[in-house]
């Protein structure tokens, strides 16, 4: 009896999200709809929702989840700056006189921002809105030339720092404990949103070089689908100076914020927070020439705070403090102020610009969508879970037929499936917390499996009907673009991924050994 209320929840809910009713109300409101009529019969306690309370407290304040609005500030802050314009720009003169390069350059550009800021949306637009009417314009096929712009804007969520990384992070490590503590293990260990960062960036390069291969190969194959723009429209090359003065600040965000995590100089939350206050200063910098002399000065202390860091104690708690210790101590506060005088002087002129405003208006938004959704899933799994859900799965994905490699089959498929329809924030909190257990009972790798849960998810933004990155483009792309281009065009970075999948799944290495490198 229980169990068939588990599976009618499931459903149920999941029928709820393909309908459109809200993603955070709709887990909430069902799952307390079926605690009520469940106690009504008498197959429910309501003293389990009493650990709600303390569930939302901890994640509300779980230092690992700050990292998701300074991220989201980050990406925003970019995306108001006009960085990836820039880059657009200067690829498209690097690469556009090569069969095809216009699409290598939408890739590459897409790569960097993926690794700058992360979010879909952006990538997405703005590359629609600045590159699809120049390969419309030199004769690319439209299909084409909309997939490759669909499939570069998502790489933000697999190329770290990510905000799936960051969630799927939280979710798989409570789900981790979950099966530690059921094998009798009462001092769990643990995985870390760095340990999914240091996981991921292999098959995240590896992705971006399957995209460059598959639009090399395609311009050698069909010419005529991917024209270079003839050498004698005049187009220069950029020089050195301009490519450094392009590249330079978002590759130093990159090193700053993803190198700093890779380093175990900072965690993923305070990495987050370089990378907001570094957004804010390169914005301040983009839009005011002016103001480079105090931008500049913040960085260099920011970077120099992060390598003192990383070679001297500076902690003032302690007893024994060392003469050494304390030159690098009046160093690190030096550097402190000056990094201040900086971040205020920028902010100040970003608020005069009415950006600032805009970004944490942005930022807010988001934050509030994906901790509303939070809330609701922690009630949907304390309900599912006390209807006897978890045992329910954990016994189907056991019996399935070819052990581990079947019941990990099934559950890739169904999320791939669940692509289509749900986006990746109803996925994480609905789906992952019920399979991930059951999967890590048999013995699966947690940080191979987030990757691979991570690349399946990053399909649910191109797969058709409700594919974000899709509607993204659909509403900037031209009129002349068909729909069906659209759809059409995406179809061979599906297949991509999948492979990517598949490649994933025979080499483990390639998302295990990086973190192993690292972190032991």
């Amino acid at each position: 009896m229980k169990e068939f209320f588990a599976i009618v929840l499931f459903v149920g809910t999941c029928g709820a999200l393909l309908a459109g009713y809200p993603v955070a109300f709709t887990l909430g409101g069902a799952a307390l709809l079926f605690a009520v009529i469940g106690n009504f019969l008498g197959v429910f306690d309501f003293a389990l929702l009493g650990a709600l309370v303390p569930q939302i407290f901890g994640r509300m304040t779980n230092t690992v989840l700050v990292a998701v609005p300074l991220f989201v500030f980050m990406g925003v802050m970019l995306e108001k700056s006009k960085v990836a314009e820039d880059l657009l720009e200067t690829m498209g003169r690097l690469f556009g006189t090569l069969p095809g390069g216009l699409g290598i350059g939408v890739t590459v550009v897409g790569a960097l921002l993926a690794a700058s800021t992360g979010i879909v949306g952006a990538t997405v637009v703005t590359m629609g809105l600045l590159s699809l009417p120049v390969m419309l314009k030199r004769g690319y096929d439209a299909k084409l030339a909309t997939g490759s712009i669909c499939a570069a804007g998502t790489l933000g969520q697999i190329i770290p720092p990510s905000i799936v990384l960051v969630l799927l992070g939280e979710v798989l490590s409570s789900s981790y404990q979950q099966a530690q503590l059921k094998r009798g293990i009462f001092s769990p260990e643990t995985v870390s949103v760095g340990d999914l960062f240091a996981g991921a960036l292999i098959p995240g390069l590896l992705l971006v070089a399957i995209y460059l291969l598959y639009q090399i190969v395609i311009a050698w194959l069909r010419p005529e689908s991917s024209p270079a723009i003839p050498a004698e429209e005049g187009i220069a090359e950029p020089t050195l100076l301009v490519m450094m003065r392009v590249l330079l600040p978002p590759v130093a965000l990159i090193v700053a914020v993803l190198g700093s995590i890779l380093a175990g100089i900072a965690t993923p939350t305070e990495a987050a927070a370089v990378g907001a206050v570094g957004a804010g200063l390169l914005a301040a910098r983009r839009l005011d020439p002016g103001a480079s002399h105090y931008v500049s000065a913040a960085v260099f202390s920011m970077i120099a705070l992060l390598l003192l860091t990383s070679f001297v104690d500076l902690r003032l708690g302690r007893d024994a403090i060392s003469g050494m210790q304390k030159a690098g101590i009046a160093v690190a506060a030096v550097l402190t102020l000056v990094l201040v005088w900086g971040c205020f002087a920028a902010f100040v002129r970003l608020h005069r610009a009415a950006i600032l405003a805009e970004v944490v208006r942005g930022t807010l938004s988001i934050t509030a969508m994906v901790f509303v959704i939070l809330i609701g899933a922690a009630l949907f799994s304390l309900v599912f879970r006390g209807f006897g859900g978890d045992d329910l799965v954990h016994a189907f994905l056991a019996n399935m037929p070819g052990g581990v490699i079947g019941a990990t089959l099934m559950v890739m498929a169904v999320m791939f499936v669940l692509g289509f329809f749900l986006d990746f924030i109803e996925i994480i909190y609905v789906v992952v917390p019920i399979v991930a257990p059951p999967l890590f009972l048999m013995g699966l790798d947690p940080v191979w499996l987030g990757i691979m849960f991570a690349v399946n998810l990053q399909t649910s933004f191109l797969t058709p009907p409700f594919g974000f990155a899709l509607f993204y483009l659909r509403g900037v792309a031209p009129p002349e673009v068909r729909t069906q281009d659209i759809y059409r065009g995406i179809v061979p970075f599906v297949l991509i991924q999948i492979g990517a999948l598949v490649i994933l799944a025979l080499f483990p290495q390639l998302a295990t050994w990086l973190p192993k490198a690292l972190y032991g």
